[in-house]
């Protein structure tokens, strides 16, 4: 089995990020956000406010999502308005005895199902791992429980068995592998399990050459979530779509918000990691995370027609610099205002900035 074609223009991506500044920061007054706020997923709420949902975390880096309201000044995000939590590592497939966290939140609203729903991952006993929720009025959650990725016998291998991150669903249906309607689904799973059973190893499925953290993409059928809400939670026809090729993306490589309809096909904010090489899921001290994009065809999103040589967006001002982990611009939401495209992102681990995508 070999992925679609990586390789694509280097040169052929007409859009542009320009950093606006910080709009959270956090409040070293609450112990809820002691080691940070950061990684954002964000929705419009029935009252036609927008609404941020941060990762904050706590001592000993046990974390939460929140909800604030965002200020709009001018047309621009300029700050928030904080309004509590949604959701905490409450269940158990969501804490061990060491560890806690629902990390990294990602809103898509799907418009066949008319509901917002919320990728995060549970770090739990068996490490981070995929998991859903879903609200109809952006202020209460309900949990769909883990992502469970079908048996495909060609990989010769159990995706559920490894650690996973970076999971973002497509806003609107997409033709499946079969042509069909579906939902995609991106994510990265993550094949070394030294850190599960020294001497392990990688354990790449049947014909992945890359063990490198990539992005991949699965389908839901569109048909049995429209009957049965908790059929999101279940992927079949996972494929990587693209590994890390550039020099920013030495080290891995993972999807940042929802995927944007432009008129080129489907616009991916991702970022890229040089730098140290990860182990495991661990966080990569002395690595250097970046903002590019990468274009899929509308038609077939698993076919890549463009991606960025170079970042779009890259640590450079204090605040993504220096941080609980520096050298971190990870872009996770992204929004219209106004007929102006603004994305939010986590910076150094423990601020919120956003920046304005244009189209050159």
């Amino acid at each position: 089995m070999t992925p679609f074609p990586s390789s694509a223009p280097t040169t052929a991506i007409p859009y542009a990020l320009t950093r606006l500044g910080t709009i959270m920061t956090a409040d070293p007054a609450d112990p809820l956000e002691a080691e940070g706020v950061l990684n954002p997923g964000t929705a419009w709420g029935p009252d036609d406010e927008l609404y941020l949902y941060p990762r904050v975390v706590a001592e000993g880096n046990v974390s939460r999502i929140a909800r604030a309201r965002v200020i709009i000044e001018d047309g621009v995000p300029t700050g928030v308005e904080r309004l509590g939590l949604v959701l905490s590592p409450d269940e158990q497939w969501e804490h061990g005895h060491q560890n806690a966290g629902v990390e990294d939140p990602r809103i898509t609203f799907l418009e066949p199902l008319g509901l917002h729903v919320m990728t995060y991952i549970a770090y739990g006993p068996l490490g981070p791992r995929p998991a859903l929720a879903y609200s109809r009025d952006t202020v209460t959650w309900h949990r769909l429980g883990p992502i469970q990725f079908a048996y495909q016998p060609e990989l010769a291998t159990d995706l559920n068995l490894f650690a996973n991150k970076d999971i973002v669903f497509f806003p609107e249906p997409v033709p499946g592998p079969d042509g069909k309607p579906r939902i995609a689904v991106l994510h990265r799973p993550m094949w070394d399990l030294d850190w599960l059973r020294p001497g392990e190893g990688a354990r790449p499925p049947a014909g992945i050459d890359e063990v490198r953290p990539s992005i991949w993409i699965g389908y839901i059928d569109l048909d049995e979530a429209t009957a049965d809400i908790t059929a999101l939670t279940r992927l079949h026809d996972s494929a990587m779509l693209v590994g890390p090729e550039m020099a920013y993306e030495s080290a891995k490589i993972g999807a940042g918000p929802s995927p944007l309809r432009v008129p080129e096909g489907w616009l991916l904010l991702h970022h890229g990691v040089s730098g140290a090489t990860p182990k495991g899921f661990e966080l990569a001290y002395g690595s250097r995370y970046s903002a590019g994009a990468i274009l899929l065809d509308a038609e077939d999103p698993r076919r890549v027609l463009a991606r960025s040589a170079e970042p779009l967006l890259a640590p450079e001002t204090a605040e993504e610099l220096q941080g609980t982990l520096g050298n971190v611009v990870f872009p996770t939401a992204v929004e219209e205002i106004g007929g102006r495209t603004f994305v939010f992102y986590g910076m150094a681990d423990s601020s919120i900035g956003v920046a304005e995508l244009t189209r050159l």
